[in-house]
């Protein structure tokens, strides 16, 4: 890992946000299962060796690239896979959307060089639950793997308000998602607020609830409309029409 890295890029200073359902793998004593996929042998054992060193994490596979990656999540069922954007055959991208569409419960954080990847959006949309730099420190590794097992979201407003961008460029007309016509006044505002980037504590304060009612609220949005998680419910917001940039 490079000296002095914080292995957090500008956009992950609010690092995460709560999950919003009550699974949280290896909480109940067993381990994290973790695959990770690199076309960069030293990158990819790199990594490995760090997570399997710690204490309540379980490195089940590794892979070189995604058609790789596509079989092992399928042949182990991790909680967590740890994905390079780029790799051959079958890139991260492509992998991600492969796992996510499978109804795998394994969740995607892409690992990449930049901190601000042109693929974020691409990534995002295919079900990604965030991104880490590839100099990660060994203790934001551990601490990502972990989060995300549990349900949170490696996303911060940065990469909110660059996805909301990409989505204003990219989507000609909006499109239809599912369930948003079954949402309920309270529902609208909560996925209005989820939509910029808010964590379920900033929408209770806002709204003047309780945190555990916003969380119920998002669990329900995403139920009705079928989106994953809050990543995908930031997608359906924008390429609806439902919420405008601006």
């Amino acid at each position: 890992m490079a000296p002095g890295a914080t292995g957090r890029a500008p956009w992950q200073d609010d690092l995460v946000t709560a999950p919003d359902t009550a699974a949280a793998p290896g909480s109940a004593g067993a381990p994290v299962r973790v695959v990770l996929a690199d076309d960069q042998p030293v990158i990819l054992h790199g990594l490995a060796a760090i997570l399997a060193a710690t204490p309540g994490i379980e490195v089940v596979g590794t892979a070189a690239d995604g058609a790789e990656l596509v079989d092992l999540v399928a042949r182990t069922s991790p909680d967590v896979a740890l994905v390079d954007v780029r790799m051959p055959h079958v890139d991260g991208i492509e992998a991600t959307r492969r796992v996510t569409a499978s109804r795998a419960r394994t969740r995607v954080v892409i690992l990449t060089t930049f901190d601000l990847d042109e693929y974020v959006y691409d990534a995002l949309r295919a079900g990604a639950s965030g991104f880490l730099l590839k100099d990660v420190t060994a203790e934001r590794l551990v601490e990502a793997v972990r989060l995300v097992a549990e349900g949170s979201m490696l996303l911060g407003p940065g990469v909110t308000r660059r996805l909301v961008t990409d989505v204003a460029t990219r989507q000609p007309a909006p499109r239809v998602v599912p369930g948003l016509a079954d949402l309920t006044p309270r529902e609208r505002e909560v996925f209005a607020a989820v939509a910029r980037g808010l964590s379920n504590a900033e929408i209770a304060a806002e709204q003047w609830v309780s945190e555990p009612t916003v969380k119920s609220h998002v669990s329900e949005i995403l139920r009705k409309t079928g989106c994953r998680d809050r990543v995908q419910l930031v997608v359906a917001a924008y390429e609806s029409g439902s919420v405008t940039a601006g």
